[in-house]
Order: C-alpha cells, then sequence, then structure tokens
C-alpha cells in the first residue's frame, strides 16, 4: 500500500500576478501570501480585475480585505485544502 506524497496545490490570480500554494502552509502563511499587496509599502489595491483563488471546490473570488467573513472563509477553506487530516476526520 502507498502513499500519495505530492502536495496539494493551489493557484490564483491576484493583483495580476499568477500565485501558487503548496501545502501545507499556516492560515498567516496564507493570508501572506494572497494577500500580498496588503503591504502599505506595495501598490494599492486595484479592483480592475477579479482576484481569483481557484480551489478543489471551484474558482472563489478574493475579497480586499483578509479581515471580512468572506476572506476568513477563503482562509479556512484553503488551510483545509492545503493540510488534510491524515486520519480522515473532517478539521474544525
Amino acid at each position: 500500500m502507498g502513499t500519495d506524497t505530492s502536495p496539494v496545490r493551489i493557484t490564483g490570480k491576484v493583483q495580476g500576478r499568477d500565485i501558487v500554494l503548496s501545502g501545507p502552509l499556516s492560515k498567516d502563511e496564507i493570508r501572506d501570501q494572497v494577500w500580498w499587496w496588503r503591504d502599505p509599502a506595495d501598490k494599492p489595491y486595484d479592483d480592475s480585475e477579479r482576484d481569483v483563488i481557484t480551489t478543489l471546490g471551484g474558482y472563489y473570488e478574493v475579497p480586499e480585505d483578509f479581515r471580512t467573513p468572506e476572506g476568513t472563509e477563503l482562509v479556512d477553506m484553503v488551510h483545509a485544502e492545503l493540510n488534510p487530516d491524515p486520519s480522515g476526520r473532517a478539521q474544525s
């Protein structure tokens, strides 16, 4: 019996930049990589194009602020996909 050791990968297009998230990542690491432009030294948010993350469940729009309920939900979902529970139980 073998195990699949290939990491889970989630892709996205955020602020015109292609991003790839490979697990395992903490929730803080996910926020830092998805909302990278939030650094005040970087460019301001540009909403002229849709920012989208592609997960196993489909395409999800990235909200401007990760502190919104939508942002929190997206981080939780991405974290669950990148960090599967080896026991097979659902993570809370």
